[in-house]
Formats: C-alpha cells, structure tokens, sequence
C-alpha cells in the first residue's frame, strides 16, 4: 500500500486547492471594496465627487438614485447666459447677505 504513503508535496490536487482558497479572497476583497464605493449603483445615497479641484482637468461627479452624470471643465471662467441680480456682500461674523438690484433687471428684462 505504498499508494497511501505518498508524499502530500507530490500530489497536483493539493497545490489547485490552495490556489482556489487564494481567488476566494480576493473576491471577497473586491466584492467589499465594489460595496464601499460611494458611486456604487447598489447604494441609494446621494454623492457629489469632485476630482483636480481648481485644476484645468477638474471634474465633477454627482450621482442621484441610480443616475450619474459627469461635468468637466472647460477652463474658461464665468461663461454663460444671464443677467445680475443683484450683490451679495460678506459680513464680518461671516454670513452673507443678498442685495437685489432696483430697476428694470429686477422685474426680468433682459439688459441691453
């Protein structure tokens, strides 16, 4: 019965079963790492991600439910349509305060 007296080192089984038992973590290691990401389909949280803040390649990233939607800038500063509505003065305890502007802009007119 010299069959039952092998080597354990000498058996191929034995080495595929380790190799198996190695995958099974790492699995589990990524299934935890997928289940901790804040942009996570499987999550019902709100998240808003910025990368590069204040860079030209800045992007921002904001999930709502289960839809994403990705910004990324353009480097241009202060582009778009609209007009001023008036100012917005920083106090000394630092609260803002808004003050609209009087006259036609006010009422919705378009400035000429």
């Amino acid at each position: 019965m010299r069959f039952l007296d092998e080597d354990e080192e000498l058996n191929p089984i034995l080495s595929a079963v380790n190799l198996v038992d190695v995958f099974l973590v790492i699995i589990a290691a990524l299934l935890i790492a997928l289940a901790q990401n804040p942009l996570s389909t499987f999550s019902s949280d709100d998240v808003t991600v910025i990368k590069n803040p204040g860079k030209p390649n800045m992007e921002i990233i904001v999930k709502k439910g289960k839809e994403i939607k990705k910004y990324k800038s353009t480097g241009e500063v202060g582009s778009g349509e609209g007009m001023r509505a008036g100012v917005a003065y920083t106090m000394a305890d630092g609260s803002f305060v808004y003050v609209p502007e009087n006259g036609k802009e006010q009422q919705g007119n378009k400035p000429k």
